[in-house]
């Protein structure tokens, strides 16, 4: 298997998927429309659809899952908007992303906060036309399901609860504990990961016990991937990552590096991504790309 050509084909067919669900750029509302599109296709890994792939594959033929192209398309648009509000004054208050200008720098900030909800909502919206594919009582329970996933890991139980966490601890004169970074970089970082493992799965056919194992699975890989950003921070190559290293202790960031220390952490990324793909290599269909997707993704130099 090459794994840089496989990686790109399957990229390449999430973009086509991604053109196919964006929202013609018209009407009285074409501004919105073409904020929204533009935070979209702003380029990225495109890891969440790449990864409810993988896992539906775990199960069943993904060209037997009609429903798909929809979940993977809505959960890259709720992906995007929370980086579109992520960017803002009020938030980040960053003025690139991927090398190009944020959409608040472009198009304003109220229009900006309009594209992440018109994003959010339209997501829910892409996702609910998966049931026009239903055809039995099972097809409907399984979308259901999924549907019930995505509104939960990307809520406040989810992406948004991590969001709060995380905000309130930069605005709290006190130090945070162990248990409240985990949360952060457990809801903030992992829930999204979860929804695409999960939801893939779901429109599988998997069973409880098997999304349950893929939900610990994606935890694991969305905390290890928090955790090497921490190292890449203290320890990173400054010509590799594109950016200056030591940000989080000029910023007086709490991460796990400066709670646990350096070699610490990087045992919990080896501990976390063995356990993950473990868990990958238990099913009876095993997918070396989607494992090999993992190792890439937490062992990254940037």
């Amino acid at each position: 298997m090459n794994f840089k050509e496989e990686l790109q084909g399957r990229t390449q067919r999430i973009e086509k998927i991604l053109a196919d669900f964006l929202p013609a750029e018209e009407g009285w509302q074409k501004t919105v429309i073409e904020a929204m599109n533009y935070s979209v296709t702003a380029g990225g890994k495109r890891l969440r659809p790449m990864l409810m792939a993988e896992s539906a594959a775990l199960f069943d033929d993904t060209d037997k899952i009609p429903a798909l192209p929809c979940f993977m398309a809505a959960l890259e648009m709720i992906h995007n908007y929370s980086l579109v509000h992520d960017d803002l004054p009020a938030m980040d208050n960053d003025e690139y992303r991927r090398g190009r200008k944020t959409t608040h720098v472009v198009y304003g900030e109220g229009m900006a906060v309009l594209a992440g909800d018109g994003l959010l909502n339209y997501a829910f919206e892409t996702a609910a036309a998966a049931f026009d594919y239903a055809e039995t009582a099972e097809d409907y329970r399984r979308m259901a399901s999924a549907l019930r996933i995505l509104g939960r890991k990307a809520g406040i139980y989810g992406m948004i609860g991590g969001q709060c966490a995380d905000l309130e601890a930069e605005e709290a004169d006190r130090d945070m504990t162990d248990g409240q970074l985990l949360f952060i970089h457990a809801h903030k970082t992992a829930a999204l990961i979860q929804a695409a493992m999960m939801i893939g799965a779901a429109l599988a056919g998997a069973s409880r016990e098997e999304i349950e194992r893929l939900e610990k699975c994606a935890y694991n890989i969305g905390l290890a991937f928090q955790i090497q950003d921490d190292v890449l921070d203290v320890a990173g190559s400054p010509e590799i990552l594109g950016k200056p290293v030591g940000s989080d202790e000029k910023n007086h960031k709490l991460t796990y590096v400066a709670l646990h220390g350096l070699e610490d952490s990087k045992k919990e990324v080896r501990r976390l991504s063995e356990e993950a793909v473990g868990i990958l290599a238990s099913f009876s269909h095993r997918s070396p790309f989607l494992e090999e997707l993992v190792r890439q993704l937490i062992y990254r130099e940037k």
